[in-house]
């Protein structure tokens, strides 16, 4: 991606009608999910299912950005890059905050839910990350969306894996460090995007596009 020049982005946008068809399925899965994790997290006291339900949202948010932007000027796909970019530093810090309100009140969260709403949501984001992939290296708007969904297949793994030791240990810390592992993607990943999108802002075609 920090390599790419300027016919990567005339690559990108000449596959824009196969980005854009990739963008609402994965919007349409998204959105399905934020309400199935939801309302799994609220049930089962889990602030991983919660966190990962919030992600959901902020990603069926993200794809619903880039479908408004594709196709227009480097600048405003840039300036939309940022945006999203705060939205996932956002998300990051709502889940350290949300992780240390559950270690102070020890909560214990319902591992066998964890484990099933974890596995149906790996399921859903490696679909969408299947659809994204081949999207992965174009400008900060196209990398943004990728850099979300492979966190999103990271971060069910970690849900399930939470779900075990809970499990086992019968306290809440799988859970609590789930989460912070959540909290570390959101945010280097939108420190990611904001570089790459503050570059872009910075070339000659932006510029131009702004005056």
């Amino acid at each position: 991606m920090a390599g790419c020049c300027d016919h990567c982005h005339d690559d990108a946008d000449s596959r824009t009608p196969q980005f854009r068809r990739a963008l609402w399925i994965a919007l349409a899965v998204n959105g399905a999910m934020f309400v199935v994790e939801i309302g799994a997290g609220l049930r089962s006291g889990s602030v991983s299912l919660l966190a990962d339900s919030l992600d959901f949202l902020g990603d069926a948010a993200n794809y619903a950005i880039s479908l408004a932007v594709l196709g227009l000027a480097l600048r405003w796909r840039a300036s939309a890059a940022l945006l999203k970019a705060a939205t996932m530093a956002g998300f990051g810090l709502w889940v350290v905050a949300t992780t240390l309100q559950h270690v102070m009140s020890g909560t214990v969260p319902h591992a066998p839910t964890m484990g099933a709403v974890g596995a149906v949501a790996m399921l859903a984001n490696l679909g969408v990350a299947g659809l994204l992939y081949r999207f992965r290296d174009g400008d900060s708007n196209m990398a943004s969306v990728w850099i979300c969904t492979r966190n999103d297949v990271i971060g069910n793994m970690a849900v399930m894996a939470a779900a075990a030791g809970v499990l086992g240990t019968r306290t809440g810390w799988p859970d609590v460090a789930v989460a912070a592992i959540m909290a570390s993607l959101a945010l280097t990943g939108a420190w990611r995007v904001f570089r790459q999108a503050r570059r872009e802002l910075r070339q000659p075609a932006a510029l131009a596009a702004s005056d």
